[in-house]
């Protein structure tokens, strides 16, 4: 008896377009996008007019340095981290009294140059204590002069509030390209 040779019915695939889709649809909407992570900095508008002055006063500028080995040196001088935001708030508020120090507030400057070798983690540490410490002088004077600290004032109803304390302490962190500092990386 010889065996019958069946034939194997076709696969429709008039509708496997449309399965094709609605799968990348379906993927499309249950997956979920990872939004990077990065700081939220505001860049200066672009001035058509050169500044008046690019060379500020030595003793107005705060020199914050840190190499590829993460050590950081401020005014050339080696500091820890968590040394960072008092020495910026010192220079911040000095008003004139230290001879080292900013003469006001409105002139302190803050430079941060990194080396191309440091580390992401101590860029941000170093970044994070320069922003507390802006953000510590505002609350401070906020507080002296408004009973309440400045994080605080709502930007809907106290506008003029935020606008004379940014006006006091204006926020001038300058950050340099990186460049070859020095260290071991």
């Amino acid at each position: 008896m010889a065996r019958r040779k069946r034939d194997i019915p076709e696969i429709n695939t008039g509708s496997m377009a449309d399965i094709a889709f609605l799968l990348l649809v379906f993927f499309l909407v249950t997956t979920t996008m990872d939004i990077p992570n990065g700081l939220q900095v505001a860049l200066p508008p672009i001035s058509e007019e050169p500044p008046e002055d690019s060379k500020q006063k030595k003793r107005e500028v705060l020199e914050v340095l840190v190499n590829a080995s993460d050590q950081l040196l401020v005014e050339g001088a080696p500091m820890t981290i968590d040394k960072l935001m008092q020495k910026t708030v010192d220079h911040l508020t000095n008003e004139g009294v230290n001879p080292t120090l900013s003469t006001t507030s409105t002139k302190a400057i803050v430079s941060l140059k990194n080396d191309r070798g440091t580390s992401y983690d101590m860029y941000v540490q170093v970044y994070n204590e320069l922003t507390a410490a802006y953000n510590k002088v505002r609350d401070d004077y906020s507080m002296r002069e408004y009973g309440k600290i400045y994080t605080k004032l709502d930007p809907e109803r106290e506008e003029e509030k935020i606008k004379t304390v940014k006006k006091k302490y204006p926020k001038k962190l300058s950050e340099a390209e990186p460049v070859s500092i020095g260290g071991d990386k």
